[in-house]
C-alpha cells in the first residue's frame, strides 16, 4: 500500500501501473488524445489491477461472480499528445458495497498529471442478481 499525500490522506490498496506510448490512432487532427480514450487507458490499468488479485474475467471466481461498471468518471488535467509516454496507476479505494477503483494518468514526457478518475463496479452473482455487499471471496483476494 502506498499512502497518497494531500489534505485527505487515502490509502492506495494494491496499486499497479501500466505504461505505454500514445499511438497515432488515439489522437485527432491536432495530435491531441480524444477525451474518450482516457477511459481505455483506465481500462488497461483496471485489468492489470484485477489480474494482480486473480479477479480478471478468466480467473476461477469468474464462474461465480461478475463485475458490472455502474459509474465512471474522468477529470482531465492536461492533454496527452501523439508520442507522449504515459503511466496509468490503478488502485482499490473501496470494496464494501461496490468495488471502487481509482486512477491517475501521468504524462511522463512532460512530468505532469494528465487525468484522474474512477470506476465503480457492482457485483452480480452467477444468475445476474445484484449483490449489495461485496462477497467475502472477492474481498479476500483484494486484501491479498
Amino acid at each position: 500500500m502506498v499512502a497518497h499525500a494531500g489534505p485527505k490522506t487515502r490509502v492506495r490498496l494494491r496499486e499497479v501501473s501500466v505504461e505505454h506510448e500514445v499511438p497515432f490512432h488515439d489522437v485527432d487532427a491536432l495530435r491531441v488524445v480524444w477525451h474518450g480514450h482516457y477511459f481505455k487507458y483506465f481500462e488497461l490499468a483496471r485489468t492489470a489491477l484485477l489480474r494482480s488479485c486473480d479477479l480478471d474475467a478468466g480467473d476461477p471466481l469468474a464462474g461465480h461472480f461478475q463485475f458490472l461498471v455502474i459509474e465512471s468518471h474522468c477529470r482531465h488535467a492536461g492533454p496527452l499528445r501523439y508520442g507522449d509516454r504515459v503511466r496509468t496507476n490503478a488502485w482499490f479505494r473501496d470494496y464494501h458495497h461496490r468495488v471502487l477503483i481509482a486512477y491517475e494518468t501521468w504524462n511522463l514526457t512532460l512530468d505532469r498529471r494528465a487525468a484522474r478518475g474512477h470506476t465503480a463496479l457492482a457485483t452480480l452473482d452467477r444468475d445476474g442478481a445484484l449483490l449489495f455487499e461485496t462477497p467475502a471471496e472477492i474481498v479476500r483476494r483484494i486484501l491479498g
